[in-house]
């Protein structure tokens, strides 16, 4: 549900009637814009009368929520929520290129990619630790050696570190990580995003293998409803007949989440396509369509990586799509800053 109030009305008034809201068991998101001010009410509405609401002066209109989800709603939350990490901003109009290799192999190979990325204008960087694998013979990841080596590269450029986490029980090994990143097979793993939304860091979420887009909105939703609202949402492709891809970058979920959501959205371009030239077009796809954001695997030997090697550019590749990144970003009126 939505309350509506004037902006203009008896602070005193406004305050008692968020008092006996809250002693009704409703939690409150607040929103103030130019003219008015919006609550969005999280808890069993069927318990509240829209007229009682209306009855009160300092209420200008109530609207009944259909949608499940409610703090990821865009209803709730007019305006484009702007997400900040260590000084860089997402969402409402910023734009941000999160890249770095598939999985962490050696200190050598995590540094060296992480000062190339940076060198080429990537403000955030990616690295696996712990690698959720189709197959129980691939390669795990190096995992809590991993995650040292990540943080050795981000003291040694300085970039905000993005990886992923794939159970709850891990959550104090990532102190120290800017972003944890629940990735597609974790969407739906509802401990995990209990976990994650007990902590006050930034979440990235990744849409799974074969999920709609409520679906996402609603692991979205358990994360925000634990208190943390600093959710980041990616679109990494999903299942479908086609074969001669990895997975079908579904481009429609852009604008679509825009239209349900003020969370920020990125797309994982070389998830999609598993496919290193296909990279550029889709990324490019991406921004047109309204992204906030791009994750990007870079490896400097792709032939010899140990995981998604075929995705992977190599730093030269990077440094050149870089070029046509911020040019289409600024002229789609974004900001890479």
């Amino acid at each position: 549900m939505i309350v509506v109030l004037n902006n203009e009305s008896d602070k005193e008034k406004v305050a008692v009637l968020k008092g006996k809201l809250k002693a009704l068991g409703f939690e409150i998101h607040e929103s103030k814009g130019i003219d008015a001010m919006l609550w969005g009410l999280v808890g069993d509405t069927s318990i509240i009368d829209v007229d009682y609401l209306m009855a009160n002066e300092v209420v200008k209109d109530v609207k009944r929520v259909q949608e499940p989800y409610k703090a990821a709603n865009r209803k709730m939350h007019p305006e484009d929520s702007i997400i900040e990490i260590n000084g860089r901003k997402i969402g409402g109009g910023y734009f941000q290129v999160i890249a770095g290799p598939c999985s962490i192999e050696t200190e050598e190979q995590i540094t060296k990619v992480a000062m190339d990325v940076k060198n080429s204008g990537a403000h955030l960087l990616r690295g696996g630790a712990f690698k959720p694998r189709t197959s129980p013979y691939a390669f795990q990841g190096l995992q809590n050696d991993g995650l040292k080596l990540l943080l050795k590269a981000k003291e040694a450029t300085k970039l905000p570190v993005v990886t992923e986490i794939m159970t709850p029980e891990h959550i104090e090994l990532f102190d120290d990580v800017d972003v944890i990143q629940i990735g597609a097979r974790n969407m739906q793993n509802f401990q995990l995003l209990k976990a994650a939304g007990k902590t006050n860091k930034t979440v990235l979420l990744k849409r799974g293998l074969a999920n709609t887009l409520e679906e996402l909105l609603m692991s979205a939703e358990y994360i925000m409803a634990g208190g943390n609202e600093n959710v980041i949402l990616c679109e990494r492709g999903i299942r479908t007949f086609e074969t001669s891809t990895r997975n079908t970058l579904d481009i429609s979920a852009i604008p679509m989440l825009r239209k349900m959501t003020h969370l920020p959205i990125i797309v994982d371009p070389s998830h999609a396509a598993g496919i290193r030239w296909m990279v550029e077009p889709l990324s490019m796809a991406a921004i047109a369509a309204g992204a906030d954001g791009l994750m990007i695997e870079v490896h400097n030997d792709p032939e010899s990586a140990l995981c998604d090697g075929p995705q992977s550019m190599t730093p030269e590749g990077f440094d050149v799509l870089m070029e046509k990144i911020r040019k289409t970003v600024e002229f789609f009126g974004k900001n890479m800053e």
